[in-house]
This record gives C-alpha cells, structure tokens and sequence, in this order.
C-alpha cells in the first residue's frame, strides 16, 4: 500500500461534480474507492465515508419532498442539503490533505 494524500484530496472533491456538471458525483468517487482501496492507505475509510455521506443526503432529500406540502419545511431541508453537499466535501478534502479522517455530519453508517 502507498500513502497518496493528493488521490484522498481528489476522491472527496469529485463529489463536487454534481453542482458542476449535474452528475458525477457519486459515480465517480465510488469507482475511485472501489479500485483504490486495497492501493492507496486510508482510501477504504475515506470512500466508506464519503458514500455513507451521499446516500444519506440522497435519503435526507426524500425525506424532505413530501415535507415541501408542510409549511414549506422540505424547502429549508433542500437548502441545508445542499449547502452541506459543498461545503463538506470541501473541508474534508482539507482534512484529508493534512492527514485528518474525515467527518460527515448527519451520515448514516450504511457501509461498515
């Protein structure tokens, strides 16, 4: 295994894909940690991480469709989500640069 801090950086900021392109984002860094996790040290916590984060705020995002009827609360959800979709990625990758685990608030543990 080899210590590759610069693929760790990458591997979190390709969830920005979504905001850029509209797609991307979850493909792309579960394709990175699926072929790099046995290669790169830390890769398999940091994609577990990160894939623990995207499928919790894709269930966080149906959750708050039907709310959008109740006063307007799954709008106020939206927003949150999608504050918390660019602004995370972004700190962990710094993280992830100097060496830190990574943290996602309001993740889900789905991948153990």
């Amino acid at each position: 295994m080899r210590q590759d801090r610069s693929l760790l950086v990458v591997t979190h900021l390709t969830q920005l894909l979504d905001v850029v392109t509209g797609f991307g984002g979850f493909i792309v860094p579960l394709i990175l940690w699926l072929t790099q996790r046995d290669k790169v040290l830390a890769m398999d916590g940091h994609g577990k991480s990160i894939m623990n984060f995207q499928i919790s705020m894709f269930i966080y995002a149906i959750i708050c469709i039907p709310l959008m009827l109740l006063f307007g609360l799954g709008i106020l959800g939206l927003i949150a989500i999608g504050v918390m979709c660019i602004v995370f990625p972004i700190v962990n990758a710094v993280k992830a640069n100097q060496g830190e685990q990574p943290y996602y608030p309001l993740s889900l543990s789905i991948i153990k």
